[in-house]
């Protein structure tokens, strides 16, 4: 009887595992979610990378290159104008670059690498993470860079910060390998949404993109001028050999619409626009010269907390820029007050919200403006030759930045006519016993879009000379020569974060200097 139990149960046992064995074949194909999405398009990644560029604040970099300045010291809106050390803008920067960004350009490195089938993405991916690292570098100084972005590949959750010109040296490698790779012979990227798009084609798209990449690895060659001119005349070289931009045909911009708006211009056209000024010394070098671009860039409202489809007043003689290094009461003992708005604000001129500051207004990445000034400068150094003249690349340059406003809403092409009279300027034509002055002042005013790069050329150049902001005695009479790090970076990132300041002079503060700007 207990043999006859014990049969029952081997019986009983078998049965069980026959119905497991049965009920779990196929069972993980089975319980999969068939929406469940198992892979991604490599291009998507890349596609939100391009987009995600340009986030930031004129609050930021252009109001230390005094461009624009919000007036009103009210706490949060303490920062630059007033010398002060805010992590609202400080992060700003930091979070556009690591966020979507460099978190989608490290992961298709990492899943692109040894596929030969994208070798053309692999290489549009290394050239656009250099123009993000740069930005990073020229901001902060020593950043996370070798260790960046591999918290999902290698586990790497407290990234190292690596020294700035080591990240340099092995940015312009990136840029030496990766641009002359690019090959008709590889795959079209129809995902590029600056060169790409269903009706290109692989030849247009190599070209644009050796373009960008030999203009970007320009702009971080003539970053060494003043530590390292060797080197900035061997790297300005190799760039223009390898065939920088051409015409405005060439820029690297994002375009908006009404649906996808411009973010670097939101704040100001939705939160108090009563507080947000054109800056003094930039209104005063579009007014004095009488400079075409100024009724698109400017204009003084009836109501400036009312501007949202609102026409201003936007003739060259009626504007006025906000002295820096006022607030909303000391800017009363400023020379040559102008007095309250009627409604609200001041009675100086604010930024131009139907153009320039329109929800629709394009972010240039890099344009051929830029990078013919660029090439005056370094043909005027003798750096280059068997080009153009300094004269005709200045010339160019100027005519290109005038001519990017046909891509704004609201305007009408500055004829040439109107470009030649400002060019033949006393103040603005071509003379090389003022030349480096000319190219970059020239240079401020066509990288206003792009504040970190108006910023760091003015610290390689030194022009505009700029006057320091005295607000307070914080930075003792200097200017702002980087941004802080992040507050979160102290407590999150706690040991790279000491040894990065310890790296950079032992002080987290303003007027540290990144390793270019001596």
């Amino acid at each position: 009887m207990k043999k006859l139990n014990n049969l029952k149960l081997i019986l009983s046992a078998l049965a069980v595992g026959f119905t497991l064995a049965s009920c779990t074949k196929g069972f993980e194909a089975k319980n999969q979610n068939p929406y469940n999405q198992t892979s991604l398009d490599p291009g998507l990644l890349f596609t939100n990378a391009e987009f995600s560029q340009g986030i930031g604040s004129y609050e930021g970099e252009q109001t230390i290159t005094q461009q624009t300045v919000n007036g009103y010291d009210l706490s949060a809106t303490e920062g630059f104008n007033f010398n002060k050390n805010n992590d609202n803008f400080n992060n700003g920067r930091w979070n556009a670059e690591y966020g979507t960004p460099l978190k989608n350009l490290e992961q298709l490195l990492f899943t692109l690498k040894g596929d030969a089938t994208h070798a053309n993405l692999n290489n549009m991916v290394r050239i656009l993470r250099v123009y993000c690292y740069m930005t990073l570098v020229d901001n902060y100084g020593d950043v996370p860079y070798s260790q960046a972005g591999k918290a999902y590949t290698a586990n790497i959750l407290n990234p190292a910060y690596d020294k700035s010109s080591a990240i340099y040296a092995d940015m312009y490698n990136e840029l030496h390998t990766a641009v002359p790779a690019l090959s008709t012979s590889s795959e079209y990227v129809g995902a590029d949404i600056f060169f790409g798009g269903t009706a290109g084609n692989v030849t247009t798209q190599v070209t644009e993109w050796k373009r960008f990449g030999y203009s970007l690895m320009l702009r971080l060659g003539m970053r060494y001028t003043k530590v390292d001119p060797a080197k900035a005349q061997s790297i300005a070289q190799e760039a223009f050999a390898g065939g920088v931009m051409q015409s405005n045909a060439d820029n690297v911009y994002i375009a908006y619409n009404t649906v996808q708006t411009n973010g670097t211009t939101g704040g100001l056209r939705t939160t108090n626009p009563y507080y947000y000024y054109i800056a003094q010394p930039f209104a005063t070098q579009l007014t004095s010269t009488n400079d075409p671009r100024t009724k698109y860039i400017m204009g003084v409202y009836t109501n400036p907390n009312v501007v949202n489809g609102t026409q201003p007043d936007t003739v060259t003689s009626h504007q006025f820029g906000f002295p820096v290094g006022y607030d909303n009461i000391s800017v009363a003992n400023a020379p040559g007050y102008r007095g309250k708005n009627v409604n609200i604000g001041f009675n100086y001129s604010q930024p131009n919200y139907n153009v320039f500051f329109s929800a629709t207004a394009p972010f240039f990445i890099i344009t051929y403006a830029q990078t013919s000034l660029l090439l005056a400068e370094a043909a005027y150094r003798g750096w280059i030759t068997g080009g153009s003249t300094d004269a005709q690349y200045y010339a160019a340059g100027v005519r290109a930045a005038m001519d990017d406003f046909k891509l704004y809403p609201n305007t009408t092409p500055i004829p040439l006519a109107t470009e030649n009279s400002y060019l033949a300027q006393a103040s603005v034509v071509y003379s090389p016993a003022n030349a480096l002055k000319l190219i970059n002042t020239q240079y401020w005013i066509a990288s206003f879009s792009n504040g970190p790069e108006s910023w760091a050329n003015v610290r390689r150049s030194g022009y505009p000379a700029l006057s320091p902001n005295l607000y307070n005695n914080l930075l003792n009479g200097d200017f702002v020569h980087r941004m802080a790090y992040p507050t979160a970076e102290a407590s999150s990132n706690a040991a790279n974060y000491q040894a990065a300041v310890a790296s950079m002079g032992g002080s987290d503060n303003l007027t540290a200097r990144v390793f270019w700007d001596k």
